[in-house]
């Protein structure tokens, strides 16, 4: 190579070094040190209502739904200097040295997916603390704290702790509104939630969801109406219209409105 590519080379690959080094512990630390532990923002985020999708709308339509979502997660996740550990399905383990960049990324892929066309909602939970690399995954407390949270996030809501609240600190144009503290499934004793709102950004998508695919929908996508004990029920096609009328008490929960 001529000297300044290989200057260049040498650059980048320094640099790939010290990334790799914050973001990924050597495999023969110490696990009883607390020193060897990185310190994280963990982020899990997935698709609300993705299998209810799948099972309407088809293997190819769920397909295609999750090919648009998985870029928007990763362009987000490229642009807020995280990384994206690992995918389940439509669920994404997501990990950022700063707080602040998983929350903001968060918001991002939320608003992202709010103004996609044919789309569900998405949800995300996040946790600040220390992590263990092993293996080629992060394990730890605050991994199983942040998945927990996604599973208890409705839909388009962002769940945060206090420890992430704390960190984050006073953020122009974000509240965290208190929910108190709440079991979580799989985990002893009780975590204090917030849920993190960018202004009013995440109460704008006021669109109908159809009950049967979990779509949410534009005014111009909506097939069908239906009124039901009056409410009225938006459908994305004729087919998921007639798999409501055939069993509607398999899609309606009580107190629902037919909208995000």
């Amino acid at each position: 190579m001529e000297p300044a590519l290989l200057y260049f080379h040498r650059r980048g690959l320094e640099r790939a070094m010290r990334e790799d080094a914050l973001l990924h512990l050597q495999e023969d630390a110490d696990r009883s040190d607390p020193s060897s532990q990185l310190r994280a923002a963990v982020v899990f985020v997935d698709l609300s209502s993705f299998t209810s999708l799948a099972e309407a709308m088809g293997d190819d339509a769920a397909a295609e739904v999750l090919d648009r979502y998985g870029r928007l997660v990763r362009e987000a996740v490229g642009r807020n200097d995280g990384r994206v550990v690992k995918q389940i399905g439509d669920g994404f383990l997501l990990l950022f040295p700063k707080p602040h960049d998983a929350l903001t990324c968060a918001f991002t892929i939320e608003a992202r997916a709010a103004a996609e066309s044919q789309f569900t909602a998405v949800r995300s939970g996040i946790h600040w603390g220390p992590v263990l690399y092993r293996e080629g995954d992060y394990l730890g407390t605050t991994v199983n704290v942040a998945s927990r949270l996604v599973d208890a996030a409705a839909r388009h809501q962002v769940l945060v702790t206090e420890a992430v609240r704390k960190e984050v600190g006073s953020v122009p144009g974000v509240v965290f509104v208190p929910l108190g503290k709440r079991h979580l499934r799989g985990l002893s004793g009780e975590v204090e939630l917030f849920e993190a709102v960018a202004g009013k950004s995440q109460r704008a998508w006021e669109r109908p969801v159809d009950p049967v695919c979990g779509m949410e929908l534009q005014v111009e996508e909506v097939a069908a109406r239906l009124l039901v004990d009056g409410t009225e029920r938006s459908f994305c096609s004729q087919d998921c219209l007639r798999r409501f009328v055939a069993a509607p008490e398999r899609y309606v929960q009580p107190g629902s409105t037919g909208s995000v």
